[in-house]
């Protein structure tokens, strides 16, 4: 049976399952920080169901869990981060501050992580910064789990993208893959034993569709949008791999095995201040803008529902699937 834990109870043992697999304690925080995040959010895919993968990588050293990031200076503008062939999350810890401090006084800047791994909810890091009253958008490529256009084999990953605005009240977030669905929810249902998945996710090795998750990570994701999604996939591994001077993903290994070289993702991070390119006119014009969806019936600004699910995860707690629960207990000793 599901067993509910109380959102510190689920940080508390997931930072614990990190520390016991060679993670740094500074790592392990940022991490378990990271994945409870998405899991409040109901992001299942990029929360609890990673903690296999991630310690499993961390005690072979696919991950180097005592990695320190660094922070290389380019231009006013612009700065490059090494993660260090460790979690992605740390990178960003270090990156999204110095973007703001940038931006204050360029009003835009951008900064690339490289060396880099998973770097979960892109909508999270667009969301600090919206925040802080910045206009964010986020770049991230990851392996090869999508083909070309025409083609069956696997070359591009699902590669997300998200973006941030600031709003007198909250910000938006737009946080997407550009396959049909991120490809982390096909690993949750793996990870909880999960036997179907719906059967317009994915294609098997054959470029069949499938129903199981098994053969849907060993096979391929659909594009969201036919031939656009499958475009979408290239813009981001340009805006990823390429300025960031990382693997692609047809180069990079899988986040989910333990056995293999570092993943060597890349990730490119822009923010915008708001307020100064519009004149100051940013948050009227986009309080006009939410008003309209507001007075429409049946819409809704994208993103909302994350408010919901963590309202849900406060009051509720979060429910885990007995057997992801266990296997992470197991590996926290």
């Amino acid at each position: 049976m599901p067993e509910t834990l109380t959102i510190t109870e689920a940080q508390v043992l997931v930072k614990k399952a990190l520390l016991a697999s060679n993670v740094s304690e500074a790592n392990a925080g940022s991490v378990a920080r990271a994945l409870i995040a998405a899991e409040v959010d109901g992001q299942k895919g990029h929360g609890l169901s990673r903690v296999p993968s991630y310690t499993g990588q961390a005690r072979r050293g696919k991950v180097q869990g005592h990695a320190v990031p660094d922070i290389h200076d380019v231009r006013p503008g612009l700065f490059r981060v090494d993660a260090g062939l460790g979690y992605a999350f740390p990178a960003f810890d270090l990156a999204l501050p110095e973007l703001e401090a940038r931006v204050k006084s360029q009003g835009i800047a951008a900064g690339a992580i490289y060396r880099s791994h998973h770097f979960g909810v892109a909508g999270h890091h667009c969301e600090w910064l919206a925040e802080r009253g910045m206009v964010g958008l986020v770049y991230g490529n990851s392996p090869k789990a999508m083909a070309l256009w025409g083609g069956k084999a696997s070359v591009l990953g699902t590669n997300p993208i998200a973006f941030g605005a600031p709003g007198r009240d909250m910000p938006l977030v737009i946080d997407m893959a550009v396959s049909t669905v991120a490809r982390g929810k096909v690993l949750a249902a793996r990870e909880s034993g999960i036997a179907e998945i719906p059967g317009d996710w994915a294609l098997d090795v054959d470029g069949n569709p499938t129903t199981n998750p098994i053969k849907a990570l060993a096979g391929t994701m659909r594009p969201m949008g036919g031939a656009k999604g499958a475009a979408l996939a290239l813009m981001v591994e340009v805006m990823s791999a390429c300025l960031a001077g990382a693997a692609l993903g047809a180069e990079a290994s899988s986040l989910f095995e333990a056995d293999g070289d570092a993943p060597n993702l890349g990730q490119t991070l822009i923010a915008i201040d708001a307020s100064a390119l519009s004149a100051g006119s940013f948050y009227d014009r986009f309080e006009t803008l939410a008003t309209l969806y507001g007075e429409t019936p049946g819409a809704r600004l994208p993103g909302t529902r994350r408010l919901e699910a963590r309202a849900k995860a406060a009051r509720d707690g979060l429910i885990v699937n007995d057997k992801l629960l266990t296997d992470i207990r197991e590996i926290a000793g």
